[in-house]
């Protein structure tokens, strides 16, 4: 008669550790997941402010070309113009 009173007594000693055990992993858990939270938070603002610098990059890549293809274009137009004056200097073959 003593065998299940103990028995029981043990069980219920075995289920309150667990129990007990059960409940600080939870609160373990629990801080990781908020720790994770948090690290994933400060990675989508550093997400989000790498996109804005690689936007700002990309608009300044897009004016860097277009003022070099401005400068190609006003370098062509002053080779032209230089020609053109050089051409009114010399004198015609019909003059020789």
């Amino acid at each position: 008669m003593l065998k299940p009173a103990f028995d029981f007594l043990k069980q219920l000693f075995v289920l309150t550790h667990e129990t007990q055990q059960s409940k600080s992993d939870i609160k373990e858990v629990r801080q990781e997941l908020k720790e994770v939270r948090q690290e994933l938070k400060e990675l989508r603002n550093e997400m989000q402010r790498l996109t804005v610098v690689m936007h700002k990059f990309a608009f300044e890549m897009q004016r860097v070309s277009e003022n070099e293809k401005h400068e190609r274009e006003k370098q062509t137009l002053q080779f032209r113009n230089d020609l053109l004056q050089l051409e009114r200097r010399l004198p015609s073959a019909k003059d020789e």
